[in-house]
C-alpha cells in the first residue's frame, strides 16, 4: 500500500510548461486519475496530482518490462543524465539506444521520468519508494553524508589523499567528485588490505540490509579492521541515528561492480511461434467458443436459480456443489467457476442465508438474447480482481468459488497484458501454441499475478480466454478487441456480430430426443426443461424424453393435449413433419396413468377409483415404511406426510398426484429462489478500476486536448485562497474544509470539496487518534465541520472523521 502524499514537483511543473499540448494530452491520457473532476486549474495542480504516491502506484503495474527496468535504473541513479543511464543499461548506441529513447518517451508520457532543464533525468519522488533498493543499490553519497560534520568529511578526504579546505559543502562536493569516478574508486580499493577489499567487493553485489533504529544506551558493534578502513575513506557510511551494518553509497557499489556490469534491459519482447490464420477462421472459432460458454453459463445460473448451492461455513461454494452444478450444466469445473464469479460480479447472484441464489436481475438477464447475456458476463470477467479459473492454492488444496478472497489487482493487469500481447502478433497470424503468449504477458505486465497451479506462465488465464472466445487460434478475436477498447456498447456489438440470435425451434427424433442447433431461446429452454432431461449443451443442445420427465410436466399442470400442441408448435417451426410417433405415444401413455392415484393431506390419505390398485399399494413391500392402512376399498391412510408419500409412490413406479383440500389437483410449480444480499466479494483495487474510470468518468481525446490547452494558458501557479485573508473560494465547501483540514494542500481541498458537493466517493489517508494511518474509501459524504460523516468501506460501517486528521485525498 502506497500512502497518499504531497510533493512539490517543481521540475515537473517546469517540464510540463515547456511541453507542447500534444505531450500534455498524452500525460493526461496515460494517467486518467490526474484529469478526473474537479479539473486541475493550473500546471502546478496537475503536477501535484501526478506526483502523489497513490497516483504513481496506479501507473506502475501498467508498465512493460523495459519500462520498469528503465524506471528502476533511473530511480537508482536519480538525478542522472541520459548518457549515464544509457551506460548503466548498455544502451549507448545502435538499436538499443533507439529503444531506450522510446522507453524514456513512454515514461515521460506517464510523468514518471522526464528530462529537466539541467540536462538530467528527473524521477517522480514516489517512484523511488517502489524499490527498497533499486538495482540492489543503496542511497547516493550525498544523501548518506547529509548529516556528516565538516570535520569528518575532512578526515575522509585526507584518507583518500585529497587536501580539503573550505566549507562543508565544498568538502562534500570534493568527496562526491572523487567517489563518482569509477577509476579512482577501483584504484583506491586495489590498495586496500585484503580484508577490506574482500568486504567491499562482497557488499557491492549485495542488496543493502535494512537498518534498525538504535536503542538508547545500546552499544554499537565495533567494526572490524576491514570495515574500519572503508569507513575512514567514505567507501562505507555509518549513520549515527541507526543501528545496523554500514551502508555502501551507490557510486561506490557501481564502481566496484566494474565497467562490464550492466543493469538488465530487455527492450525486445520474447519471440512467439506463429502460424497464418484468416480473420474468418478466427471469427468462427471465437463464435463457437463463445456460444458454448454462453450456453453453459446459462445452464449453470439456471441450476443456481432452481436449486441454490449451499455455502461452506468458511465461505464460498465447495467442490461438492461445484460438481453438482457442473453435472447439471454438462460442463467442467473451470466453466462453472468463471460463470459463478462473473455472474456474482454482474449482480446476477447474491447471498441468501447459507446459500447463493439468483437475484431479480437474473430474471431480466435470462430473458435477453444470448449475445447480450454473454456481453454482461464478459464485461464482469474483464474487471474481476481475481482469476476465476484458479482452483488450487500454493499447497495444492482445492479453493472454493465465490469465497471473497482478497482482491489482486495484478490479475486485472494480467488480462490487459494478454490482450496487449495478442495484439502485438503480426496481422493475419496467431500463436502456434497459445501457451507461448504467457512469456509475452510477463514482458507486457511484469508485475501481474501468476497462479501457483500454472505449469506454464499464465496458463490458466490463457485457457480462460480461449473458453470465452477472447482468444481464438492463438490470435485476438473481435471479442478481445472489443474488451480492449473497453466500451459496453462495443462489447455488446461484437457479441451480436459473432453469436446468432436464439432459436425457438427444435428437431425431434424417434429416439425420444430433441436437438436444438445454436442457442435455444428462454421460452424454448423452459418448455423442454419442464418435459425432458437435458443431456448436452454447447453449439447444439440435446434433451431426452422419458416417463419420469413427462410425468414431471404433468405434475406441473400440463395436460397431454397441451404438451403435444406445444411440442408440435416448436417442431413445426423446425420441420414440416409432426411429432415422432414414439414421443406422442409416450405422452399419451404417461398421461393415461397420471392421476390414477390421488394423495390428499390428512397426514395423509390416499384414495382412488380402483380397489385393486389400492389393495396393491397396501401390500407393496417397498411402501411398507409409509405405514399404509386400508380404510375402504378405495381409501388408504398413511402415517407419512404427503410430500414424502408422493415421492415414495413415484419411486415405486406409480404416478400419483397431489390433491388440494377442496378436491382439485394441486399444481406443482418450482419455487424460484431470488436473493437480495450481495455476496461478500472483495472491492476491486483502484488499479482494477482503471478501465471503468476511462469509460464512465474519463474524457475523450477532444476533451483532453481542451484541458491541455487551458492548463498551458493558465498562470503558472493558480492562487490558493486563504480563509484568513478573505480571498475567494470556488464554493463555501472549499472554504470550510480549508479552514479545518490544515494538513491538506489546496489541490486536496478542491477534490474533497468536489466529492462532498457531487456526492461522489473519495479515497483519503487518515490518521486515527491511536496514531495508525490507513487509506480508506469513503462514500455518502456529509460535511459537519470540523467533522466529516461518511460510509467507510474499510470498516463497512458509518464513521465520523476529523478533517484535521485527513492528510491526503485522491479520487476513488
Amino acid at each position: 500500500m502506497f500512502p497518499i502524499g504531497k510533493t512539490s514537483g517543481s521540475t515537473l511543473v517546469a517540464w510540463l510548461r515547456g511541453a507542447d499540448a500534444a505531450q500534455v494530452v498524452r500525460v493526461l491520457a496515460s494517467r486518467p486519475d490526474a484529469a478526473v473532476e474537479p479539473e486541475p486549474r493550473s500546471v502546478g495542480e496537475l503536477a501535484d496530482r501526478l506526483q502523489r504516491p497513490a497516483s504513481v502506484a496506479l501507473a506502475i503495474p501498467r508498465l512493460t518490462l523495459p519500462e520498469l527496468q528503465v524506471a528502476e535504473g533511473a530511480a537508482a541513479l536519480a538525478p542522472a543524465t541520459r548518457d549515464v543511464l544509457a551506460n548503466l543499461l548498455d544502451a549507448t548506441d545502435g538499436e538499443r539506444a533507439h529503444q531506450l529513447e522510446a522507453v524514456l518517451r513512454e515514461l515521460a508520457d506517464r510523468a514518471l521520468v522526464w528530462p529537466g532543464g539541467d540536462g538530467r533525468l528527473h524521477v517522480a519522488a514516489p517512484l523511488r519508494q517502489v524499490w527498497a533498493a533499486p538495482l540492489g543499490l543503496d542511497a547516493p553519497l550525498a544523501r548518506l553524508l547529509a548529516d556528516t560534520t565538516s570535520t569528518d568529511l575532512g578526515r575522509m578526504l585526507a584518507a583518500v589523499g585529497i587536501t580539503s579546505t573550505g566549507t562543508k559543502q565544498k568538502r562534500l562536493a570534493a568527496l562526491i567528485d572523487h567517489h563518482g569516478d569509477p577509476d579512482r574508486v577501483t584504484a583506491l580499493v586495489a590498495k586496500a588490505p585484503a580484508a577490506a577489499r574482500k568486504l567491499l567487493e562482497q557488499r557491492a553485489r549485495q542488496a543493502p540490509e535494512r537498518s534498525a533504529r538504535i536503542l538508547y544506551g545500546l552499544p554499537r558493534p565495533d567494526p572490524g579492521p576491514g570495515e574500519r578502513w572503508a569507513l575512514e575513506r567514505g567507501l562505507l557510511i555509518r549513520d549515527g541515528r541507526w543501528y545496523g551494518p554500514a551502508r555502501m553509497p551507490s557510486e561506490v557499489a557501481l564502481a566496484l561492480r566494474g565497467t562490464g556490469w550492466h543493469a538488465p534491459f530487455t527492450p525486445v519482447p520474447p519471440a512467439v511461434r506463429t502460424r497464418p490464420v484468416t480473420g474468418s477462421a478466427v471469427d468462427r472459432e471465437a463464435a463457437a467458443a463463445a456460444m458454448a460458454f454462453a450456453a453453459h453459463a446459462s445452464s449453470v445460473l439456471a441450476a443456481c436459480a432452481a436449486a441454490p448451492p449451499a455455502r461452506l461455513k468458511s465461505g464460498g461454494i465447495g467442490a461438492r456443489e461445484l460438481s453438482r452444478l457442473g453435472k447439471a450444466a454438462k460442463c467442467d469445473d473451470t466453466v462453472v467457476r468463471i460463470a459463478l464469479e462473473s455472474a456474482a460480479a454482474a449482480g446476477l447472484l447474491a447471498r441468501d442465508g447459507d446459500r447463493v441464489a439468483a437475484t431479480e436481475a437474473y430474471d431480466g438477464w435470462a430473458e435477453e438474447e444470448p449475445a447480450d447475456r454473454l456481453a454482461v458476463l464478459l464485461r464482469a470477467w474483464w474487471t474481476l480482481p481475481l482469476t476465476p479459473g484458479g482452483s488450487r492454492d500454493e499447497e495444492g488444496k482445492a479453493l472454493p468459488a465465490l469465497a471473497g478472497a482478497p482482491p489482486r489487482g495484478g490479475c486485472v493487469q494480467a488480462r490487459h497484458g494478454l490482450l496487449a500481447s495478442a495484439a502485438r502478433l503480426p496481422a493475419g497470424e496467431g500463436a502456434t501454441d497459445p501457451a507461448d503468449l504467457g512469456a509475452l504477458i510477463a514482458w507486457q505486465r511484469p508485475l501481474a499475478d501468476q497462479l501457483a497451479q500454472d505449469v506454464s506462465p499464465f496458463a490458466t488465464l490463457v485457457g480462460e480466454s480461449e473458453l470465452l472466445g477472447v482468444l481464438a487460434l492463438g490470435a485476438l478475436s473481435p471479442l478481445g478487441a472489443a474488451l480492449d477498447a473497453d466500451g459496453p456498447d462495443t462489447v455488446a456489438a461484437a457479441c451480436r456480430r459473432l453469436l446468432p440470435a436464439s432459436t425457438g425451434s427444435a428437431r425431434f427424433g424417434s429416439d425420444l430426443t430433441a436437438v436444438v442447433a445454436g442457442t435455444p431461446s428462454t421460452p424454448l429452454v423452459t418448455l423442454l426443461d419442464s418435459v425432458a432431461d437435458r443431456e448436452a449443451t454447447g453449439t447444439a443442445s440435446v434433451w431426452r424424453f422419458s416417463p419420469d420427465s413427462v410425468r414431471r410436466a404433468l405434475d406441473a399442470g400440463h395436460t397431454a393435449d397441451t404438451l403435444t400442441a406445444d411440442l408440435a408448435a416448436i417442431a413445426v417451426a423446425a420441420t414440416t413433419e409432426p411429432l415422432p410417433q414414439p414421443l406422442a405415444y409416450l405422452i399419451r401413455d404417461t398421461a393415461r396413468g397420471h392421476g390414477r392415484v390421488r394423495v390428499v393431506s390428512a397426514a395423509c390419505v390416499i384414495h382412488g377409483a380402483e380397489p385393486a390398485l389400492l389393495a396393491e399399494l397396501a401390500a407393496h413391500r417397498r411402501l411398507a415404511p409409509l405405514g399404509l392402512r386400508q380404510l375402504a376399498p378405495t381409501v388408504l391412510i398413511s402415517r407419512t406426510p404427503p410430500d414424502e408419500t408422493l415421492a415414495a409412490l413415484r419411486s415405486a413406479g406409480y404416478a400419483p398426484v397431489a390433491e388440494e383440500q377442496d378436491g382439485s389437483v394441486r399444481i406443482e410449480r418450482t419455487r424460484r429462489h431470488r436473493a437480495t444480499n450481495p455476496l461478500p466479494t472483495p472491492r476491486r483495487p483502484a488499479g482494477a478500476r482503471r478501465k471503468a474510470v476511462r469509460v464512465a468518468g474519463a474524457r475523450t481525446a477532444t476533451d483532453l486536448t481542451a484541458v491541455a490547452a487551458r492548463l498551458l494558458a493558465a498562470p503558472q501557479e493558480a492562487p490558493e485562497p486563504d480563509p484568513d485573508d478573505g480571498r475567494p473560494y470556488a464554493s463555501d465547501t472549499e472554504e470550510i474544509i480549508a479552514g479545518h483540514a490544515r494538513n491538506l494542500s489546496f489541490t486536496d481541498v478542491r477534490q474533497l470539496a468536489h466529492a462532498v458537493n457531487e456526492k461522489q466517493p473519495i479515497t483519503v489517508e487518515y490518521t486515527a487518534t491511536s496514531g495508525n494511518t490507513t487509506v480508506r474509501t469513503l462514500s455518502r459524504l456529509e460535511l459537519d465541520a470540523p467533522y466529516l460523516h461518511a460510509w467507510c468501506h474499510l470498516r463497512d460501517a458509518e464513521r465520523v472523521f476529523t478533517l484535521s486528521r485527513i492528510h491526503g485525498v485522491m479520487p476513488s
